[in-house]
């Protein structure tokens, strides 16, 4: 069936300023990283403009009110010291928020077996009134809460190997009996939340915090101790990944020391398990990744195994 690659140019017209970390030259190396030859096989397709509604699936209309408010005729404007806006920023998060979504209907109906979405301002740091951390909408959120009330699952799993906890995530799935959330991610760091201690309203969160010059080797005793056999166990029919590359050794913004071929083996293990509880389905979207060369040879290995698996 193959891998479904979601991607728009509009990802290019979310502007950041000078020197910001999470820029339009991230999608040109992912993009970029995706054209060689062994990538001829994907199923590329257009992400689309979401209705307000998937948005409003996890998010307050008062809250999306507020973002279409803040959106400048031009320049940028600045929700908080990190995030911002710009003239093209809305249409791009929509059709983030769209990709997901599409990339869902596409692996549930069968028409590919996983898929990528490629899409920029990341999302799952953005709370359920509350933007931050780069991001405007929770993506993978809406998408889990779109193949939960839409598709009629009745579980779903949103696994994060961002090196920043998805605090985003987390908080919009926190009260839903349906989705498990499970994520590694460097602690203490950005946004300061991500203990072990946080379960969910249902036991339904994982958290497993890793220190600091945390290498390959712990994090892949990490995932297969803790994090995949409670995926296995929760037996999820759709696994969505929030695809972050940030953990590299050569990223900036943090401080554990994975290698390109560490998001390999850890797209594999996902990818396993997901053909062992749920015949393969996989959704992956980007979130974080600031080193591009890092980030343009991570995504391509990531991708890489997603079409070993969707053959």
């Amino acid at each position: 069936m193959g891998t479904a690659y979601f991607s728009h140019p509009a990802s290019l017209e979310h502007l950041t300023p000078p020197g910001h970390p999470e820029r339009a030259d991230r999608m040109l190396s992912v993009t970029d990283a995706l054209e060689g030859r062994g990538f001829a096989a994907l199923d590329r397709r257009e992400a689309p403009v979401c209705d307000r509604a998937e948005i409003l699936r996890c998010h307050p209309e008062e809250y999306l009110a507020r973002i279409e408010a803040a959106i400048p005729a031009q320049g940028q404007h600045a929700l908080d010291a990190d995030t911002h806006v710009s003239p093209g920023s809305l249409d791009a998060a929509r059709r983030g928020v769209g990709g997901c979504g599409a990339a869902v209907d596409a692996v549930l109906a069968g028409e590919c077996g996983n898929a990528f979405v490629a899409m920029r301002p990341p999302g799952h740091h953005a709370e359920t009134a509350t933007a931050m951390g780069f991001c405007l909408f929770g993506n993978a959120a809406i998408a889990a809460k779109r193949a939960l009330d839409h598709h009629g699952l009745n579980r779903v799993a949103v696994l994060d190997f961002d090196v920043h906890h998805g605090n985003g995530t987390q908080d919009l799935l926190w009260d839903e009996a349906r989705a498990l959330f499970a994520s590694s991610h460097q602690m203490p760091l950005f946004p300061g939340t991500g203990a072990a201690g946080e379960v969910g309203a249902h036991d339904n969160v994982l958290n497993v915090p890793l220190a600091a010059g945390t290498g390959g080797p712990e994090m892949r005793r990490a995932w297969d101790r803790d994090i995949l056999p409670r995926v296995a166990e929760w037996r999820p029919e759709l696994i969505i990944v929030s695809a972050g590359f940030d953990a590299h050794a050569a990223d900036p913004l943090a401080n554990l020391s994975w290698s390109t071929g560490d998001f390999a083996w850890l797209t594999r293990r996902i990818c396993e398990v997901a053909k062992e509880v749920c015949g393969g389905r996989v959704v992956s979207t980007l979130e974080g990744g600031y080193d591009l060369e890092a980030l343009a040879a991570s995504v391509a290995a990531h991708v890489e195994v997603l079409m070993e698996y969707a053959a």
